[in-house]
């Protein structure tokens, strides 16, 4: 649905994953009401009538998505891009054929460059076994340009007490990448199109309590601009009335006001500079052209991106073992 004098060019169903614009390539949005854990960190319920493996039915409360004991992806590899995961809810085991690890969320945000490939898993342990374990994570993939496909694999994490939050009057905005009213967010991995402040990259989340109204601002003209509206009844974005599971692509260069209905209203923010670059996509991998993913994909047969050097590829640790991350130089961050 196209709009008219209004800041909104576009208006689009949600769907799954999420339809993403030039430099994002992919966006998932994930959402389990995970029951109370077993032993094996799995779910202490019945699996019975799901697809193991290959579980993403939405007509579920929780989904295993690749696992069969614990919930997540078990290892596979990426190469071409970034992924950036915000743990909003729960808490993701991470661990990845580099020997890096960790544990984050409840409001952490891990950016991993994968440039020329890395393995990894990332794995949703139920560590209550007295309680229900809820999970909400986004993961984005951001494109990487030609002269960084091929750059070493890194991740860093953005910790919940170092992402800025603006908040006033019924606003909350957690700025993940970018900056609003002075508050800017902490420097991304160093190799992203995220870290050249002239791409405009922006990554936030933001809530709008019920009857409260926020306004977006504006930005450089040409670049790419969405708001998805994943939660709540309706918005009005610009005096246009607007239903959840919508996603808005916005003229840059105007700023959009959005007024919350009956509801609080959950939005995800993504903008920056187009790569404009040839995008070819096989799976998990990424390149500019169908040789680059030949090239890749027997890079992988023969290398494994150095191999699986964990005892599980659904690697978790250990139930007792709080946030942390074990990065490739052998420095560990240890949080509460």
């Amino acid at each position: 649905m196209s709009t008219q004098n209004t800041s909104i060019k576009m208006v689009r169903a949600l769907g799954f994953p999420w339809a993403t614009q030039d430099p994002f390539i992919f966006c998932a949005y994930h959402n389990d009401r995970y029951p109370k854990g077993n032993a094996q960190l799995g779910p202490d319920a019945s699996l019975g009538g799901r697809a193991i493996g290959q579980d993403f039915d939405p007509s579920n409360d929780w989904r295993m998505y690749h696992g069969k004991t614990v919930p997540g992806f078990p290892h596979h590899p990426h190469s071409g891009f970034e992924t950036v995961t915000i743990g909003k809810k729960g808490l993701i085991d991470h661990a990845d054929s580099l020997g890096a690890a960790g544990r984050f969320g409840n409001g952490d945000v891990q950016w991993m460059t994968a440039g020329k490939g890395v393995q990894h898993s990332e794995m949703f342990p139920l560590l209550r076994d007295d309680a229900d374990n809820p999970l909400e994570l986004f993961q984005i993939w951001l494109n990487l340009p030609k002269k960084s496909k091929r750059v070493a694999p890194h991740f860093k994490m953005l910790w919940a007490d170092t992402v800025p939050v603006y908040e006033v009057d019924g606003v909350k905005v957690d700025i993940i990448a970018g900056e609003l009213e002075g508050h800017k967010a902490p420097a991304p991995a160093p190799d992203s199109w995220a870290a050249d402040p002239a791409n405009e990259v922006a990554i936030w989340t933001i809530k709008l309590s019920a009857g409260k109204t926020f306004t977006l601002p504006s930005a450089s003209a040409g670049l790419n601009r969405s708001l998805y509206f994943y939660q709540g009844t309706t918005v009005d974005a610009d005096g246009q009335e607007i239903p959840s599971q919508k996603i808005l692509d916005l003229h840059s260069d105007q700023s959009t006001t959005l007024k919350a209905g009956a509801e609080d209203a959950y939005f995800l923010f993504l903008q920056g500079k187009p790569i404009n670059e040839p995008v070819v996509q096989h799976g998990p991998f990424v390149a500019n052209d169908r040789e680059g993913i030949i090239q890749i994909m027997q890079e992988y047969q023969a290398t494994e991106f150095g191999g699986w050097p964990w005892p599980r590829p659904d690697q978790v640790h250990e139930r007792s073992r709080g946030r942390f991350a074990k990065h490739v130089d052998g420095r560990v961050e240890e949080k509460a």
